[in-house]
């Protein structure tokens, strides 16, 4: 059992992040907790686990959290044994199966007698069989560092899990690994991800924002299709108010004119019957006075719907105010961009590929490029686009306009301010004002504009990505994809599913995440 009562947290120079959180978890609960990058699902993870104290409220947890973090840089000096906190216990071990009779060792070991088989066990099914224990964290690659601490779950058997974008750096296999896992577990768990293919094998969704913690009852596919229904309902609300303020304008405009028909015709009267001057300036003032207090009330209306309106525009999701404008791929469907004719490479004595490849990409296509890491993925897309040649075989190229876009967002340039790197790709003399409302569409408002690229998030990095992309006006022939949706938060990713799906050209994406794939619209796979 998990309680948090008016949980608070304020960072260390005041600004605060969340506060006053409701949330109870019961025991086997498997729970989805997302939410757009900032809004403190790592933070609220690490309360949790007892490695960040909160600002304010209380926690209450019945028993001791296994926490699997989104970042391990910060273990890459300790061994495998140490990141897991078993070192003394396997050491232990040893020495008292070597004959030691100490009592210190035996204290250690408690009656966790089985702690080295466990992690045998653990490390094999998840692929780790090779590594030793005493291998440091730093030596292993992203996926191999998630599999570790995932090991761990097995060695400590908790009632208690929490996964921090357990997905981001595994590939397929390893990805089957973990949904396998999360099916089977008894344990409860809290997962933090962006994965929406995790995040259907969840049983609840709590979304936080800056309002606090808001459950849905089910997997992220209801979550998706109750989030729908509330957006559905507020935009006709949207509709219903600008309706009600056209109508509004409208009656204080007629109002208007008949007052004023009104009080033309009374003073025509007025004259022809002759009444004194200071009696028509006393009438004069009286209509006045009435027709302000008539404008005043049309004015007070239209403001109260005005104010209204604005509120329901604030509370639109992003994805609801980007405005995207790809300019239609030039190339006719169907031409043939890119022919491998038996291509290969090698790395030292040995070809990367079992089978020399032998394919064509099309104009208009949509293709995934899938294998396990390692594969020659990353090589196949330099090969595509002519940075390297295979060292047997030939290719083929048309003479075409692509963009590489890496999960790092390499072609955002860390020196550069917002509006700089726009400018960039300003290759049609846009006016200064022009490539600003550029950026405003893609939700870069004037205090961002001088913010340096080297501070933004992945999300906003690739916002800009394509921001660039709409300011160069020259909708690239073919966009190549690697791994984009690694840093992005799940607004972010549904962002760019929305852009790539505006896109008309050749789509090459590398991915894991088969949520996205499907959604994009890939009709063919490459397989490495």
């Amino acid at each position: 059992m998990l309680i948090l009562q008016g949980v608070s947290y304020t960072h260390p120079n005041k600004d605060l992040l969340f506060d006053n959180l409701h949330l109870t978890v019961n025991n086997h609960d498997k729970i989805a907790l997302i939410g757009n990058n900032g809004t403190g699902k790592s933070t609220l993870l690490k309360i949790i686990a007892g490695e960040v104290q909160p600002s304010d409220g209380r926690l209450i947890v019945d028993t001791s959290p296994y926490f699997v973090p989104q970042i391990f840089g910060q273990f890459n000096h300790l061994t495998i044994a140490q990141a897991l906190k078993i070192e003394d216990k396997t050491k232990a071990l040893k020495e008292i199966l070597n004959g030691s009779v100490s009592e210190e060792h035996f204290t250690l070991l408690g009656d966790d007698w089985t702690v080295e088989e466990r992690c045998s066990e653990a490390l094999e099914y998840w692929g780790l069989m090779d590594l030793d224990l005493s291998q440091k964290i730093g030596t292993l690659s992203g996926g191999q560092k998630t599999k570790v601490f995932l090991a761990g779950i097995a060695v400590y058997r908790p009632e208690l899990i929490l996964l921090d974008e357990p997905s981001n750096h595994l590939d397929i296999s390893g990805r089957k690994l973990l949904y396998d896992f999360i099916q089977s577990t008894q344990s409860t768990l809290i997962v933090v991800s962006h994965d929406r293919q995790l995040l259907n094998l969840l049983d609840t969704v709590c979304e936080l924002s800056q309002h606090g913690i808001k459950v849905y009852g089910g997997n992220y596919e209801f979550y998706a299709t109750q989030k729908q229904i509330e957006q559905n309902a507020l935009h006709q609300d949207l509709q219903d108010k600008e309706k009600a303020l056209r109508k509004a304008k409208e009656k204080e405009r007629e109002t208007s004119e008949r007052q004023q028909k009104l009080d033309a015709r009374g003073k025509r009267k007025q004259e022809k019957a002759g009444v004194a001057r200071i009696m028509m300036n006393t009438l004069r003032n009286s209509a006045e006075n009435s027709t302000s207090k008539l404008k005043n009330a049309h004015a007070e209306k239209i403001e109260g719907i005005s104010r209204k309106l604005q509120e329901l525009r604030s509370s639109l999701p992003d994805t609801d105010k980007m405005k995207f404008g790809f300019e239609h791929a030039t190339l006719h469907k169907g031409k043939i961009l890119f022919t491998a004719d038996g291509i290969n490479v090698s790395y030292g004595l040995q070809l990367l590929w079992a089978e020399n490849m032998e394919f064509q990409i099309k104009s208009g296509e949509r293709i995934a490029l899938k294998g396990l890491n390692g594969s020659g993925k990353t090589t196949l897309i330099k090969l595509i686009l002519g940075s390297m040649a295979p060292q047997t075989g030939a290719v083929h190229k048309a003479d075409v306009q692509a963009v590489y876009i890496d999960q790092d967002y390499s072609l955002i340039h860390n020196q550069f301010t917002v509006y700089e790197q726009a400018q960039k790709f300003n290759t049609t003399a846009l006016q200064e004002h022009e490539v600003k409302i550029r950026l405003s569409r893609f939700l870069f408002r004037k205090e961002d504009w001088d913010k340096s690229c080297s501070i933004l998030s992945g999300g906003e990095k690739m916002r800009l990505m394509l921001c660039c992309l709409i300011i160069s006006n020259n909708s690239p022939d073919i966009i190549i994809l690697d791994e984009p949706t690694n840093n992005l938060d799940i607004q972010n990713i549904e962002i760019l599913t929305n852009a790539v799906n505006e896109y008309q050209g050749t789509l090459i994406v590398v991915s894991h995440d088969e949520y996205f794939l499907q959604q994009t619209g890939i009709e063919r796979v490459i397989q490495l």
